[in-house]
């Protein structure tokens, strides 16, 4: 079994067994995954580069959990949706090719629109 349906038959086993997929639609799944973002974002809050290294080091088990929520909540929100994510992906990076031309985007990090 590929790995991603290995890893959605387990998130799936783990909400059946709670009856939670009543309380899975899109809009709370969303929201989920902005304040599971949110948590993540909130360990680098205010850190410079030394300090982001620190975190990185005292904290590597509490940032992985909250990648871990992360990608648990957006892996079920496309499952949900029927959307295929790894086609969603590569469509998605071949929209972003086009809007950042090597040429232009090698080495900036100035917005589409800025190149």
């Amino acid at each position: 079994m590929p790995e991603l349906e290995r890893l959605l038959t387990l998130i799936r086993r783990f909400r059946d067994e709670r009856d939670w997929l009543q309380f899975h639609n899109p809009k709370d799944m969303a929201a989920a995954i902005a304040i599971e973002a949110t948590e993540l974002q909130e360990l680098f809050l205010w850190k410079n580069g030394a300090e982001i290294d620190a975190v990185l080091a005292a904290k590597r088990g509490h940032i992985e959990d909250e990648c871990a929520d992360i990608a648990v909540y957006l892996l079920e929100l496309c499952d949900n949706l029927k959307i295929d994510l790894p086609a969603a992906i590569e469509h998605k990076l071949a929209k972003n090719a086009l809007k950042y031309p090597v040429d232009k985007a090698r080495g900036s990090n100035a917005k589409y629109t800025d190149l």
